[in-house]
């Protein structure tokens, strides 16, 4: 084998990007794609902010459907013939999803409805039941794809359930029942419970499995974010070692540890920079993977003018995760705060003792223009006297001269230090780290 690094995580749109790959190259597709064009960096903000932007790019789910329809037609190509695509969704457009895949792979190709089904506590509503399910459209390329036959074990009621059978214990304490002979033989025959449950059962269409708990090891902070296990359960079930799965919307990139830790190549899609950020701290973290070794990321912003041209959620997030603060979960009204610095996490970083820290964060405030004037300055001023702190970070392209003294003045004058940073600093600073 050669000494190409085969698992790539991509930068940039997905309709740029997948023509480039080549037709019926891969085995497994997986995608959890967003309400609107980029909702990976959005996704900080929630489901209000995520349905605001869905009804400002769209306007209706058919427009969804129209702006999904040549990406789906992009994957249904290099798919290979053996291989499996699935789509998760929920009961936004579900429906309407469903009608155009049947177009492009086929009915004759839609294998199963996948339901996951996750338990949380919900309050009772007065207008719908609970929704505590997504939906998993699973498709074929062909007649020609396979599944490997994965089990899960029985539980010791669903056998009683199943079998109808009264449970007897032999002179040890092991349960065990009487099970039917098999062909040929008309004898029943004794068969021991731990046996049965470790053989386990076929899986169904029904998949329940919780969410992601507030607690868990996994959570990275998505709100979208899906659970390991269930990424493990559709790699496993659809590809072998060394095959190849891509995910073409992989936003904090669940599919991808899946399918390394499973020994799949993987190739990874997110318009998001903040995602993919995420991701590569991810797979270093977690999994000890080494980009440019293990993985090689292509296609991460690497001058000023891909910047300005980035949409402006995203060139927040941008530079308030490289100056490693989290971003506002408010866009609107955040009142000249755009992101925090917590210096708890700076001193976590460098294994200091932060348990004091813990309320101690600097504000960030990031401007996507070319000179930031001193009218921008005041306004950060007055939300750092607002929220009583006396150091803040101010990003943009460029600062005037008005603002550099005015920064200078508060700094003298109030006891206000404001540290202004431009892009190219930033740029700089994370060539030296990225090599």
């Amino acid at each position: 084998m050669s000494n190409e690094i085969v698992n790539k995580l991509i930068c940039g749109d997905n309709l740029e990007i997948l023509p480039t790959i080549t037709t019926e190259s891969i085995d497994l597709i997986y995608i959890d794609p967003p309400f609107n064009s980029s909702r990976n960096y959005e996704v900080f903000w929630g489901e209000a902010q995520e349905k605001r932007a869905f009804e400002d790019r769209f306007g209706d789910v058919m427009s969804y459907v129209d702006w999904m329809r040549p990406r789906i037609r992009e994957m249904h190509r290099i798919l290979k013939p053996t291989g499996s695509f699935y789509y998760h969704c929920d009961w936004h457009a579900s429906h309407y999803v469903k009608v155009e895949l049947d177009r492009v792979f086929g009915f004759e190709n839609f294998r199963n409805e996948i339901i996951w089904h996750y338990k949380f506590r919900m309050m009772a509503n007065r207008y719908i039941f609970n929704r505590k399910h997504d939906t998993i459209f699973f498709y074929a390329k062909s007649k020609h794809t396979e599944l490997n036959m994965l089990t899960e074990p029985w539980t010791r009621d669903e056998i009683i359930a199943t079998r109808k059978q009264a449970i007897y214990a032999d002179e040890e304490g092991l349960e065990w029942i009487w099970m039917p002979g098999g062909k040929g033989h008309s004898k029943n025959k004794k068969k021991y419970l731990n046996e049965i449950i470790e053989e386990g059962k076929a899986l169904d269409d029904v998949w329940d499995m919780p969410i992601i708990s507030s607690s868990a090891k996994e959570r990275l902070g998505y709100p979208t974010q899906k659970p390991l296990a269930l990424l493990e359960r559709i790699v496993r079930a659809s590809s072998d070692e060394r095959q190849v799965v891509l995910d073409a919307f992989c936003g904090c990139g669940t599919t991808l540890e899946a399918a390394a830790m499973l020994k799949r190549h993987w190739i990874g899609i997110d318009f998001s920079p903040t995602a993919c950020r995420v991701i590569i701290d991810r797979l270093r973290t977690r999994l000890n993977l080494k980009d440019n070794i293990d993985f090689e990321l292509k296609d991460m912003p690497k001058s000023a003018e891909q910047l300005r041209h980035m949409p402006p959620f995203e060139f927040e997030n941008w530079a308030v995760v490289a100056l490693g603060g989290i971003p506002n979960k408010i866009k609107v009204g955040d009142y000249g705060i755009d992101g925090r610095l917590y210096l708890a996490d700076i001193e976590k970083k460098h294994k200091g003792d932060f348990t004091e820290m813990l309320d101690v964060w600097y504000p960030i405030q990031v401007k996507q223009i070319d000179k930031t004037g001193r009218p921008d300055i005041d306004r950060f001023e007055t939300a750092m006297r607002r929220d009583k702190r006396v150091r803040g970070y101010f990003v943009a392209f460029g600062f005037s001269s008005d603002a550099l003294r005015e920064i200078k003045r508060a700094n003298q004058s109030d006891g206000l230090d404001i540290i202004p940073i431009t892009v190219e600093e930033i740029l700089r600073h994370e060539k030296t780290i990225t090599g």
